[in-house]
């Protein structure tokens, strides 16, 4: 009951502990780096979306990109749009085109206006200081807009281009739109997308957000991914055109220098340009590929039921049971979470887990704790009637079961008494016949595990002995009449010691036989002992009750195993009480071959 109820409170703290982390996202940044390891993978990239890169190259021969005019995008515009058969379904600038420059911006404005298909960028500027939106909720409030100059902002789409980091500076959300001044702005990519489905007479995909109105980005490819051309080589004529035939260009920062380069789940050693960044956002738009975090109450309610029915099936499963339980849970909770944040809704995913393992490892310890106290409880009962070399064995081979019930095995039994011991016992002080009888059981002891016996029962002034049980022991008829000779020299030893302190003298007479018999623990769940029963053992009973002082008797089957390695008197047959037919005996006068 106190198992069951300790497996109840595990349960209980381990559902908690899940439900806790979970709902809390006490290790938020290790369940990011989780999460990016698990939702963020390279998918494929849309080959239709392609990307115009300001890089090292076109830097070096065009100069520092403050220094240009705006000319040299309206050229571009002309190139990519100068036939039919050549131009762009759509072109992104993730340029910030700020403020009046000089004559070049009537070129751009112009070109621009021309094709028809381009989308520009403008930037939002945060405060410092969360605020509570009407909505109840803290978030950064926008506090200005960054346009582009007039005459080009009336001939294009704009969309704001900044994207949010993280607490550790990761970009893994888009807030698709913003408020300010009661106007609603579009982030660049989703005006790309807008501009998109409109060329295209396309129905816009509707993106899940949550109550901040953010979706998380599930990017499609790293950084180097998207097919890229430098500015430089597209103004120069060295690219065919056809490459842009009906695709969406973005074009933008490629070079390090200009500071438009951000971490981003996929590669975390590589940084990803903001042009590539958008890129995949629109991809995911386009695909229908976004998803918010779901609700973690309910999530670690669930994780938390679950992980419970886990720890109560460790706590009750075999150790590779278990481990296989715990890899197979582990690989569908996996499977699910992916599943379910391909379906628009994104979790933690480290809390299960870790308290799954660490789950795993209690009840591996436990069981551990417990066995070894098992086995300790075995081996303590067992050195109370087993020779220490057979306990040593038991130990080795860790078979520690106790269980009712028996099996049939050849034995040899030894049974040896006091002779005279009850009238003695009247004449002495119950001291004197206590410190007899201790001495005496001592010897017994000693001589049976010394020939690695098992000791079976004491009772009264009587010891039974069996051998070749409860394991198998090689020779053990011959170790059985080595223990019966053993106790007999020790009497003669100790009654001199007798005949000084109390002024009476002991002997011992023994009986040995051998034969089938049924052995094993008999009793019930609380009470057990271990013992040997069958004809074999009253034989050896009788044999013992027949044997004068300092003899040791043996039947007749057992003389037939050991008569080349034992010398004995012929006694003849006696008659047995129970037995219609008397047993032929020996004396056991010597044994041969000791060393």
């Amino acid at each position: 009951m106190k198992k069951k109820l300790l497996v109840v409170y595990e349960m209980i703290v381990v559902g908690v502990l899940v439900f806790l982390l979970t709902s809390l996202d006490l290790f938020s940044s290790l369940d990011y780096m989780a999460r990016d390891a698990l939702y963020q993978r390279a998918r494929g990239i849309d080959s239709d979306i392609k990307i115009i890169g300001i890089d090292e190259k076109t830097l070096n021969e065009l100069g520092p990109i403050q220094t240009w005019s705006r000319s040299y995008y309206g050229d571009l515009l002309t190139k990519l749009n100068s036939s039919d058969e050549t131009k762009p379904l759509l072109v992104g600038f993730d340029i910030q085109f700020s403020g009046e420059t000089g004559e070049g911006d009537a070129v751009f404005v112009k070109a621009a206006e021309e094709s028809g298909n381009v989308v520009i960028v403008n930037h939002l500027l945060y405060g410092k200081r969360p605020e509570l939106n009407e909505k109840g909720l803290l978030v950064q409030p926008v506090i200005d807009v960054e346009e582009p100059f007039k005459a080009l902002d009336d001939v294009t789409e704009s969309g704001y281009s900044n994207v949010a980091e993280d607490s550790d500076g990761i970009v893994r959300k888009i807030a698709p739109s913003e408020t300010f001044n009661g106007e609603t702005y579009e982030m660049f990519s989703k005006e790309l997308y807008n501009k998109y489905c409109e060329l295209t007479d396309t129905t816009p995909n509707e993106i899940p957000l949550d109550k901040y109105g953010r979706s998380l980005i599930n990017y499609s490819g790293k950084s180097g991914d998207y097919e890229y051309i430098s500015m430089v080589d597209v103004l120069n004529g060295n690219i065919d055109l056809h490459t842009f035939s009906d695709s969406i260009v973005l074009v933008g920062a490629y070079a390090a220098g200009m500071q438009d380069n951000f971490k981003v789940p996929l590669g975390r050693d590589q940084q990803m340009f903001g042009v590539e960044i958008h890129a995949n956002i629109l991809q995911s738009y386009m695909q229908g590929r976004f998803s918010i975090n779901g609700n973690p109450f309910i999530f670690g309610l669930i994780t938390a039921l679950v992980a419970m029915a886990l720890h109560l099936a460790f706590r009750k499963l075999k150790v590779w049971q278990a481990l296989i339980v715990l890899l197979a849970v582990l690989g569908a909770f996996i499977f699910t979470c992916i599943f379910i944040n391909n379906k628009g809704l994104a979790f933690s995913v480290i809390y299960f887990p870790i308290v799954a393992v660490l789950s795993y490892g209690y009840s591996l310890a436990i069981g551990y704790i417990q066995e070894q106290a098992k086995r300790k409880k075995v081996l303590n009962a067992f050195r109370k009637y087993v020779a220490p070399q057979i306990v040593e064995e038991i130990a080795k081979k860790g078979d520690f079961n106790i269980k009712l019930g028996g099996e049939n095995r050849d034995i040899a039994v030894l049974f040896v008494d006091i002779r005279g011991f009850t009238t003695m016992s009247e004449a002495l002080e119950p001291e004197q016949v206590v410190s007899i009888l201790n001495e005496y059981l001592a010897l017994t002891t000693e001589s049976i595990f010394n020939n690695s016996g098992t000791l079976d029962k004491f009772v009264g002034d009587a010891t039974m002995a069996v051998f070749n049980s409860p394991f198998d022991l090689p020779d053990y008829e011959y170790k059985a009449v080595c223990a019966a000779m053993d106790i007999v020299a020790g009497g003669e030893r100790i009654e001199e010691k007798f005949m000084k302190e109390y002024g009476r003298s002991v002997g011992f007479g023994v009986g040995v036989n051998v034969g089938p018999a049924v052995v094993g623990n008999v009793g019930c769940d609380f009470r057990m002992d271990f013992t040997a029963i069958g004809d074999t053992v009253n034989t050896a009973a009788r044999l013992e009750a027949n044997a004068k002082k300092g003899q040791v008797l043996i039947s007749d089957v057992l003389y037939e195993r050991l008569k080349d390695r034992i010398e004995v008197k012929d006694v003849g047959e006696i008659p047995l009480k129970g037995k219609s037919k008397g047993v032929f005996v020996y004396e056991v006068t010597k044994v041969l071959g000791r060393e």
